[in-house]
C-alpha cells in the first residue's frame, strides 16, 4: 500500500492517479476510471472528478493490452494536519 499525502481537504480522483505517479497523463487516468479499473473504498468508481478525502483508499488495476489485470496499486490518502 502506497501512502499519499495531500495538503488540501480533498483531491479529485483523476488528479490523484497523476499525483501518485500511477499514470503519466490525464488521458490515461480518464480511460482507467471510465473502464472500471479504479475502486474507491472497495467500490468501482467511474467518476473521474470524485473527491478523495483523508483516509480514503483507492485501488487501481493497470491492464495489459488485452484488458487483463497486469499490475495493481493500492493508495491510502491522508491529510497532513
Amino acid at each position: 500500500m502506497k501512502k499519499i499525502e495531500i495538503k488540501t481537504d480533498f483531491i479529485k480522483l483523476d488528479q490523484l492517479l497523476k499525483y501518485a505517479a500511477i499514470v503519466d497523463s490525464g488521458g490515461v487516468s480518464k480511460l482507467l476510471i471510465q473502464e472500471g479499473f479504479v475502486k474507491v473504498n472497495g467500490e468501482v468508481c467511474m467518476m473521474r472528478g470524485k473527491k478523495i478525502h483523508d483516509q480514503d483508499e483507492v485501488e487501481v488495476i493497470i491492464p495489459d493490452e488485452m484488458g487483463h489485470p497486469q499490475e495493481k496499486f493500492i493508495l491510502k490518502v491522508f491529510k497532513n494536519k
